[in-house]
């Protein structure tokens, strides 16, 4: 119980990180969806991040994961493992970046389908892209050291320093300067900004913040001893390369319905960028989940490293996975059954597309569970089986996406992406019993799923109904139903709990 609390505690360090960064960045879709009049803008914000996701496995290649796993094995060669992989990673990053930067009109011009979406997009993208991607990339291994260092406070303050940069760089450009011109239409200020524009400034934003947290890092940064040392690389890729594969399948898994919807959707692409924009918006009101699960995975990986010698690890994991399905369930019907709350987040414009939030609040939950299930072939090295598991999930995607999106648009593509979630996570405990086996409590999770379900079906069908008719009261009830799951789950894991 000692280990489990440990988790928790890192866990609620990384995610008071990830609560603030996704908070501030929960701001900017209140912000961005008031601002971008235009819906097809958000659309092309949601594409190029789709996009740039995909991209950051290839720029990573699995070293970050292999980080963790070979410094934790030899403690004692840490620092030749944390080199060697942040040479790598600064030597593929500027090659790729090079590639992009230097076919970028052609690679801009790739994505224009039709004439209606070419003043949507423009080769500076690619540019300032292909920079962030760089960035990022290199900050990615002293961003691993410090979660291998167990320095979660530092970790958190440089990702919270990242975002705020970001935030305060939007509100400049996209709030500040509009108004500073309506109030002095001759100021120096429109050397700087153009109102025509607006989703470049989001982009340059990010850009100048990628470029900041390098400076952040900086002390991280001053200790790597630059060359690469093959025999503690060699390992490194060889662990790492079947995890690139797994990324890079994985994040297809997230990232195509986004991508397709431009082009599988029966109206034109500026059509489709709106129906896009909308979808986008609805996506990001199921970061409270995302949050959990990302938290919850930067603290669990190299917490579930440390433990691969440890006699009752086994039973530990089983532990963590029960309270990860509560609390994830407890986000569900939180978000789930205030929805119409959180959607007032969003600009009038963007909110028909909240009914698809549960769906993926849901996959982003079987999501979290997979993650939590993946650790068997992880420390058992066997990380094909990681390559075989997402392309599966990935198949899926694709196939469920073409057969759903033309006639269900984006609704179609929440459900593709709860789905192949869903298959992951059975398939991936199906074959790991067989090779590490867990006492998961089957069982209990079901229950708990379960419950979690009937009392969001209880929300809807009173809803549609028409039998509480009164918002504050519907409110009220929603918040019920959300209490009995909490104190459900306190009453029968009290003691646990107490022992914690």
């Amino acid at each position: 119980m000692s280990q489990i609390k440990k988790l928790a505690s890192q866990t609620a360090v990384y995610g008071l990180s990830s609560i603030l960064g996704r908070f501030l960045n929960y701001l900017l879709v209140f912000f961005h969806t008031r601002v971008l009049t235009d819906v097809a803008d958000y659309g092309v914000v949601g594409e190029i991040y789709a996009y740039v996701t995909f991209l950051n496995i290839i720029y990573l290649y699995g070293i970050e994961t292999a980080y963790f796993r070979f410094a934790a094995k030899e403690d004692t060669k840490s620092a030749r493992y944390y080199s060697s992989a942040f040479t790598s990673v600064l030597i593929t990053s500027l090659v790729l970046s090079g590639f992009f930067i230097l076919f970028s009109g052609s690679i801009n011009n790739a994505l224009i389908p039709d004439a209606s979406a070419a003043a949507y997009y423009h080769k500076e993208y690619i540019v300032w892209f292909a920079l962030i991607l760089a960035f990022d990339a290199i900050s990615a291994i002293p961003f691993a050291r410090l979660r291998q260092e167990n320095r979660p406070l530092l970790f958190a303050g440089t990702k919270i320093a990242n975002i705020s940069v970001n935030v305060l760089l939007n509100i400049f450009w996209l709030w500040f300067c509009p108004w500073w011109l309506r109030m002095h239409p001759d100021s120096m200020i429109s050397m700087v900004y153009d109102p025509g524009h607006k989703v470049a400034y989001i982009f340059l934003s990010n850009l100048i913040a990628s470029a900041l947290t390098i400076a952040f890092l900086y002390r991280q940064i001053k200790d790597v001893k630059l060359g690469i040392d093959w025999p503690a690389l060699k390992p490194m890729l060889i662990y790492g390369f079947p995890l690139l594969f797994a990324g890079l399948a994985g994040m297809m898994n997230e990232t195509f319905g986004r991508i397709m919807l431009k082009y599988l959707m029966p109206g034109s692409t500026s059509e489709n960028l709106e129906q896009l924009g909308i979808y986008n918006a609805a996506y990001k009101l199921s970061v409270f989940m995302t949050l959990a699960v990302q938290a919850f995975r930067m603290a669990a990986e190299p917490f579930f490293f440390s433990l691969h010698k440890q006699a009752d690890n086994k039973m530990i994991y089983a532990r963590v996975m029960d309270y990860f399905v509560i609390v994830c369930a407890v986000i569900f019907l939180a978000v789930s059954l205030n929805l119409q709350l959180a959607g007032l987040f969003l600009g009038p414009r963007y909110r028909s597309g909240l009914y698809v939030v549960p769906t993926l609040l849901l996959a982003n939950m079987f999501l979290g569970i997979y993650y939590n299930l993946s650790i068997w072939y992880k420390l058992t090295d066997k990380t094909m089986y990681s390559i075989y598991f997402t392309l599966f999930g990935a198949l899926i995607t694709v196939v469920f996406n073409l057969l759903w999106i033309p006639s269900f648009g984006y609704e179609g593509s929440s459900w593709a992406t709860l789905i192949c979630y869903l298959s992951l996570s059975v398939s991936c405990y199906l074959i790991g019993q067989r090779y590490f086996r867990v006492p998961y409590s089957l069982g209990r999770i079901g229950l708990y799923l379960g419950f979690m379900l009937l009392l969001y079906a209880i929300s809807v069908v009173t809803e549609k109904s028409g039998l509480i008719d009164n918002q504050f009261v519907s409110v009220t009830f929603n918040n019920l139903l959300l209490l009995i799951f909490i104190g459900t789950a306190f009453f029968v894991e009290r003691t646990k709990l107490r022992t914690i």
